[in-house]
C-alpha cells in the first residue's frame, strides 16, 4: 500500500515534565512510559524509520536500548513548556532532508498515549489513502459533553451555568460530540509544511475508542491507563 511512499515516525519526548517529573521514564506497568510508543510504532506495517526528538540525554539512552534511533539532542529553543509541537517536528524533518533523507508521510507520536497501538497507526494511515486526505488527526467521543461545562463566575453561583434548554435534558438526547486525544498525527510532509501543522481542509479524523484514548497529563490519568492496559493484560492470559 505504501510502496512507494517512505513514511517516517517522530517520537517527540521532552525531558521536563512539571505535573509528572521524569513522566516519559517514569515506569508504566514495567516499562519506561516511553517503551508503549516506541514498541507500537516498531510494530507498525507501514513505518520505515523511526526517530526520537528529545533533550533528554537520559530518555536517548532509555531509547536506544529499545531500538529507536536518536541523531540528535533538541535544541533548548524548542524544548521549553510553551514550544509548539510542530516546530519540533519540522527541525526533525530538516535533519533528514540535509542528509538526504527525504519523506513522504510524517507521523508524530507522543508518549503520553502509552494504549494506541500499532493498528491504530496504520489504521490511520490506510484512512489517509483511503480519503485521498493529506493529513489524519486521531480523536475519540469526548468524556464529557461541552454542553455540560462552562466557566464559573468568581462567586461560585451556578445560575446560568447551563443554557435553559439544556436543563434537565437526559445525556443521551445531547449531540455526539469528539475531542482530540494526541494519539496519532500525520500527514503528506509537503502539506503538514504548507499548512504549518496537521489541521485543515483536507484533513481527516481516524476515531479511536476511549479506552485507547488516554493522554497522560498528570498522576490521575497516568494511574488510569496503567490499570487500563494491566486489566486488558489480565483478561488475555485468561
Amino acid at each position: 500500500m505504501f510502496k512507494n511512499k517512505r513514511v517516517i515516525a517522530v517520537i517527540t519526548a521532552r525531558g521536563g515534565s512539571k505535573g509528572i517529573p521524569n513522566k516519559n521514564l517514569k515506569s508504566f506497568s514495567g516499562k519506561p512510559l516511553i517503551f508503549w510508543t516506541i514498541k507500537a510504532a516498531r510494530e507498525s506495517k507501514y513505518i520505515d524509520t523511526i526517530v526520537l526528538s528529545t533533550d533528554s540525554p537520559k530518555i536517548v539512552s532509555v531509547s536506544k536500548k529499545y531500538g529507536v534511533e536518536a541523531p540528535f539532542l533538541r535544541p533548548k529553543a524548542i524544548s521549553r513548556d510553551n514550544s509548539p509541537s510542530i516546530d519540533v517536528l519540522f527541525h526533525a524533518l530538516k535533519f533528514f532532508e540535509h542528509r538526504n533523507g527525504n519523506f513522504d508521510i510524517v507521523i508524530q507520536l507522543q508518549p503520553t498515549s502509552p494504549l494506541r497501538r500499532s493498528q491504530d497507526i496504520d489504521k490511520a494511515l490506510e484512512l489517509l489513502l483511503k480519503k485521498k486526505a493529506k493529513a489524519v488527526i486521531s480523536i475519540n467521543k469526548a468524556f464529557v459533553s461541552p454542553l455540560w461545562t462552562n466557566i464559573l463566575p468568581p462567586n461560585g453561583c451556578m445560575k446560568d451555568f447551563l443554557r435553559p434548554e439544556l436543563i434537565n435534558r437526559n445525556r443521551q438526547r445531547l449531540p455526539e460530540y469528539f475531542q482530540l486525544n494526541g494519539a496519532v498525527f500525520l500527514g503528506f510532509v509537503e502539506y503538514v509544511v504548507r499548512n504549518n501543522g496537521f489541521y485543515g481542509k483536507h484533513s481527516y479524523a481516524y476515531v479511536m475508542p476511549r479506552e485507547r484514548s488516554i493522554d497522560i497529563d498528570d498522576i490521575l490519568d497516568f494511574r488510569l491507563a496503567e490499570a487500563l492496559l494491566e486489566n486488558k493484560a489480565s483478561k488475555s492470559c485468561k
